[in-house]
């Protein structure tokens, strides 16, 4: 039996536990996969909470009839994104050998554990020189990240502001409109801003007065903004002069309902293809996923706490 994190109700991080269940099993068209790496990521705490259904179901009524719908059943797992080693396949998946190194993502949200049965077609090649730590962090947030600025759409010589730019969204984010060849403002703490500038973006606090600091960085003119953070940025977006079609939030459902922002988000960016992209661009270097913190598997709930503070730069990693 392998140990994975399960919890039984609603709750704080003390409902999370490590517990011994039954080895998944390679099912048609799915690979069980040895997980060497899996990221924390705010959905997680979400869902946990009992949040994600009203989530849901305003992103539901946004996209129209025939929209997935939340649904949950305890004893449940925790965990979307993984990066590991397979070693089992399932009838019918011709793409994945036994020993391959995969990176992607499971929707049944089972990657906190030792296994996991994944959809062969979620699953990318790991690039050998990419550490384990990274290439579990892969998908969620910088796929919503990507999203992002597909929506948004920033142009060489344009500007784009990027709030809780020091985030695990953001900090893709501003990376990815820097190759675009736009001009980048990064909301976030003075602990980050050496790192933004040392990536071409142009970091400013936020807080009170943000609104003047960010005219004067952007000569008056911002062309796109993207919300990783929430609060109260979309209005700050408008504020800036910003039209509603240029500005994308991960977060905030109800700016998307009233027609203020978009909300396009990581199951937005392309799937597989969108995911192979980013992991070429870390393979070539020209993006970074870094690293905030890594726990052992049975440090959960040390890994949630720190991640619910909301001040990490990067990710926060379990390893099984």
């Amino acid at each position: 039996m392998m140990r994975a994190v399960r919890f039984d109700h609603y709750g704080d991080v003390e409902v999370l536990d490590v517990r011994e269940v039954d080895d998944p099993v390679a099912t048609p068209g799915r690979v069980v996969v040895e997980i060497r790496a899996a990221a924390a990521n705010p959905g997680d705490i979400y869902v946990r909470e009992g949040l994600a259904e009203e989530a849901w179901a305003l992103r539901a009524r946004l996209a129209g009839p025939g929209a997935p719908r939340w649904s949950m059943s305890f004893p449940a797992g925790q965990g979307m994104e993984l990066a590991g080693v397979i070693v089992a396949v399932g009838d019918g998946v011709e793409r994945w050998r036994v020993g391959d190194e995969v990176l992607g993502w499971c929707t049944e949200r089972v990657s906190h554990a030792e296994l996991a049965a994944v959809p062969a077609d979620q699953l990318v090649p790991k690039p050998a020189q990419m550490s384990w730590e990274v290439a579990g962090s892969m998908f969620i947030a910088p796929m919503a990240a990507l999203a992002s600025i597909e929506a948004v759409s920033p142009a060489s010589g344009e500007t784009v502001v990027v709030s809780g730019a020091a985030g695990a969204v953001g900090i893709v984010a501003v990376q990815l409109a820097r190759h675009r060849g736009a001009t980048v403002i990064g909301l976030t703490r003075p602990v980050n801003h050496a790192w933004m500038r040392d990536r071409g973006v142009i970091p400013v606090i936020y807080g009170d007065g943000q609104a003047a600091r960010i005219a004067v960085a952007a000569g008056n003119r911002v062309d796109a903004f993207i919300d990783t953070f929430g609060a109260d940025y979309v209005d700050l977006a408008h504020e800036l002069g910003v039209p509603a079609q240029r500005i994308n939030t991960v977060v905030d459902f109800q700016a998307a309902m009233t027609g203020r922002a978009g909300i396009a988000g990581t199951n937005d960016a392309g799937g597989a293809a969108g995911l192979q992209h980013l992991v070429d661009l870390v393979a070539a270097g020209e993006l970074e996923i870094p690293i905030a913190d890594a726990y052992p598997l049975t440090d959960v709930r040390k890994a949630y706490q720190q991640l619910a503070e909301r001040r990490t730069h990067g990710k926060i990693v379990l390893l099984p």
